[in-house]
């Protein structure tokens, strides 16, 4: 079955994953079919990039040497996947893997092994080997460990929380296996005075609100500016004035977008956020609101648990948050959206920076050239510049410090699951001509005769005699 029958497959049964996946997880079915989509595109794109999988030709010192790179796979993959995209975290690690000729072995949340199964199904309707993509249930710490420890799998990826991805990299020491990581972030939305007010709200609500705040790359800190500072209309007066802060535009129109917000059962028409995954998670959402209380912060919106009950919890905003409180430090992962105070661009960078995560961050502003100076000063993976929503499947993903290591998608993702091997070749070859016996004296082995020997010309190498 070719790549583009297996991407149909997916495609296919929309609807039937994206119901599973409201069921199990609780997104809204508009987000979970986008998932879908999403996913898909990754299965898509690592189908065509595995015709562009190219070793190298180094030119060597010595002249009757010849250097050769290969790229060959990595081997068996253990890729543990998190429940927040129980679809697309599978297919942006099996497709890159399997596009460089590695098995896997899938180790899903427990939150949501049927999205898990369903996609291992699909695989073997597309044609995939049995064995080649497998899928292990059962203790969380067994099967860590047992993927940790064998020394067959040669390398690990993991996307979910920092502390678990510190745990697996000292794991994977034992045997040095490959590692990719992609942690936990703290990302800042930073919204400058110059910004288009209705494309700052847009875009926040969006990186904010996505999949009920459930999301490493959602907006943990939105950083608005207090001051602005400009020049006089007139030709006659240069002086500097102060306009109005955007910061009180910005929190009503805001707020007023998140009131408008639908919450509900995911199935039903206009809902744009559902439950959270569990009971830990509305009771760490519930601890980080009232540690910012406590701290100075003002509750504009929302602040406790929805009226639906369960796991429910209302879409919150919270004013003049600083960072003494845990939830400027700390991954909400959760419907509540923090306002921060900033005066200058450089208040604005400092803070933004002052984290150990760096995985993700947002700026809105009308300048090019602040936008610029910006995004290569802050210290992430990925910089959304008037952009509310900035991962696909064709640009790498990835954070620094402490948000992992690697990078999933695009070109740069299918590295992660390849090793480049040297061949060095030293003597004198000839060329065999498979039809007529006439010797080819090769003396230095050129790079045209290699591609002789891959193609279906009929010649093969012999050491020359």
């Amino acid at each position: 079955m070719s790549h583009v029958s297996r991407y149909d497959l997916l495609i296919a049964h929309k609807e039937e994953l994206g119901k599973l996946i409201t069921l199990e997880q609780g997104k809204p079915l508009k987000e979970a079919l986008g998932e879908i989509n999403y996913g898909a595109g990754f299965i898509e794109f690592f189908a065509e990039e595995a015709k562009r999988i190219y070793g190298d030709i180094i030119p060597s010192t010595l002249a009757d040497r010849r250097l050769l790179v290969l790229k060959q796979p990595v081997g068996v993959v253990g890729a543990i996947t998190p429940w927040n995209f129980p679809l697309a975290m599978i297919t942006r690690k099996v497709g890159p893997a399997l596009a460089c000729g590695c098995t896997v072995v899938i180790k899903p949340s427990e939150l949501t092994p049927l999205t898990a199964l369903a996609a291992a199904e699909l695989a073997l309707q597309a044609g995939i080997p049995p064995g080649v993509v497998n899928v292990v249930m059962g203790n969380a710490p067994d099967i860590g460990d047992a993927l940790l420890t064998s020394p067959q799998v040669r390398k690990i990826t993991f996307t979910g929380s920092t502390v678990v991805g510190k745990k697996l990299m000292a794991g994977a020491a034992g045997t040095v296996k490959r590692v990719s990581l992609e942690l936990g972030g703290n990302a800042p939305c930073i919204v400058f005075d110059d910004a288009d007010l209705d494309v700052a709200v847009k875009g926040a609500f969006a990186a904010k609100f996505r999949n009920t705040g459930q999301t490493c790359v959602c907006a943990n800190r939105i950083l608005v500016q207090e001051v602005g500072f400009g020049s006089s209309l007139s030709a006659c007066d240069q002086a500097t004035y102060v306009f109005a802060s955007i910061y009180d535009k910005f929190a009503n129109a805001f707020s007023k977008a998140v009131q408008d917000m639908q919450v509900g059962d995911g199935f039903t028409d206009d809902v744009a956020q559902g439950p959270l995954i569990n009971e830990a998670a509305v009771t760490k959402v519930e601890s980080l609101v009232q540690d910012a209380t406590s701290k100075g912060a003002k509750i504009i919106l929302g602040g406790k648990r929805h009226s639906l009950g369960l796991t429910f919890y209302e879409p919150t905003v919270i004013g003049d948050a600083n960072n003494e409180m845990l939830i400027s430090r700390e991954e909400i992962f959760g419907p509540v959206a923090t306002l921060f105070r900033f005066k200058t661009e450089e208040d604005a960078i400092r803070i933004a920076n002052d984290t150990t995560s760096g995985l993700a961050a947002y700026i809105f502003t009308s300048s090019i050239q602040r936008s610029w100076r910006v995004s290569e000063a802050l210290e992430y993976g990925l910089v959304g510049v008037n952009e509310g929503i900035i991962s696909t499947e064709v640009a790498p993903f990835g954070g620094v410090k402490q948000s992992g290591l690697g990078r999933e998608g695009s070109k740069y993702g299918i590295d992660e699951y390849l090793e480049a091997n040297e061949i060095r070749v030293h003597g004198e070859y000839k060329l065999i001509c498979m039809v007529c016996h006439w010797d080819i004296v090769q003396p230095y082995f050129p790079s045209w005769s290699l591609m002789l020997r891959s193609g279906k010309l009929e010649f093969q190498f012999a050491p020359r005699t």
